[in-house]
């Protein structure tokens, strides 16, 4: 019991450090010990996760570096349980997206994890949108929501996002029309003052940029946070400078913020900055690995990317080789006193499946 309180509480000193400002050398002080003590929790409260780390490497070896915190791939959820609480304990159970025929990965929260991840969010969202909540529209539909027990990632994330917001809306109907009534209403209220806009970022794209430019809708006191689909709108060659140019030459709308997070470490999202790149909390970090040999790769060199997170005690998620290819363009140094890994994602590996939360929508509609 005591292991357990000590390790909530060096993760609690994580969540509440410096959220940018480190430098990487003392982030990486402050983290390694804490990702070591997961390493540990997870292997005493997880048979599978002891089994697969025996298997993986390096096992009981202590952690002296995040490089040697162990990993586990992220398609692991899709074929393995992991979980490191009793059944009773898990409150909610979060799925992976997933086109017809895949089969999703599923996380399990209990109280404390589910507290703590939302903790991470907040910090990384004030940090954009400011303490107050502000009016929200959410471009999606209600029906997302609909099981409030076993989420989709799309559901999780608009969830997590409503927090920040007052008096959501949602602006798409079941069909993903543009709802005029809602919207129209909404910005008659709250047009004229800061408000926020969150959704995945295909979605916003695909179903609502093309609607309000004919509509004409003036969005310019708006703040859009978004995600994901990004595979989809490259092959309709919008990248995010795109993106970015085509909603403020329709709308006005000038404060876009793109993030990259995934079901497998939700709270720990890594946060785009004024220059474009991506840039992990004070609670998470990512490595770039070689795609062949798996070894980590200087700066300014792709590979395949792994996210490391403080926050999960519930599952073993704390250190997760993704299917993602990457480059951390710079260490420390970046604007507005941004230190860290600034990192910029280059697309999917090969032969991965679909797993951004609008992506696998996409892939749905074009069945």
């Amino acid at each position: 019991m005591s292991d357990d309180l000590d390790l909530a509480a060096r993760i609690d000193a994580v969540i509440e450090a410096p959220l940018y400002a480190q430098p990487q050398a003392d982030k990486a002080a402050r983290l390694i010990p804490v990702l070591d003590a997961l390493t540990r929790h997870h292997r005493a409260a997880c048979p599978a996760y002891k089994r697969l780390t025996d298997v993986l490497g390096p096992g009981d070896r202590r952690a002296d570096a995040l490089a040697a915190v162990p990993w586990l791939p992220v398609g692991l959820w899709k074929s393995h349980r992991l979980v490191s609480v009793p059944d009773d304990q898990v409150t909610t159970t979060l799925t992976s997206s997933g086109t017809t025929g895949q089969v999703p990965s599923r996380i399990y929260l209990d109280r404390d994890t589910a507290r703590r991840q939302a903790r991470g969010l907040a910090r990384i969202m004030t940090h954009v949108l400011g303490p107050k909540r502000i009016p929200m529209l959410v471009i999606d539909h209600a029906a997302v929501l609909s099981d409030r027990t076993s989420f989709s990632a799309r559901g999780a994330g608009v969830l997590g996002m409503m927090t920040f917001g007052a008096q959501p809306k949602f602006a798409l109907d079941a069909e993903l029309r543009l709802d005029r009534a809602v919207v129209d209403e909404f910005l008659a209220r709250h047009g004229g003052a800061p408000f926020l806009l969150f959704g995945f970022t295909y979605m916003v794209w695909a179903y609502f940029y093309e609607q309000v430019k004919a509509a004409g809708l003036d969005l310019r006191h708006g703040t859009l946070i978004h995600s994901g689909g990004w595979k989809k709108l490259v092959e309709r060659q919008v990248d995010n400078a795109t993106f970015k140019a085509g909603l403020a030459a329709a709308t006005g709308l000038a404060h876009v913020h793109n993030f990259y997070g995934m079901v497998e470490q939700v709270g720990s999202v890594f946060l785009e900055g004024d220059d474009g790149l991506l840039y992990p909390p004070a609670f998470a970090d990512v490595i770039i690995r070689d795609p062949l040999t798996l070894a980590p790769v200087p700066t300014g060199t792709p590979g395949v990317i792994q996210c490391l997170s403080a926050l999960p005690t519930s599952y073993p998620g704390h250190s997760i080789l993704t299917e993602d290819l990457g480059v951390i363009e710079r260490v420390d140094g970046g604007p507005g006193d941004r230190h860290g890994n600034a990192l910029r994602i280059l697309g999917r590996l090969p032969r991965a499946e679909l797993r951004g939360c609008s992506d696998t929508h996409a892939a749905e509609v074009m069945r």
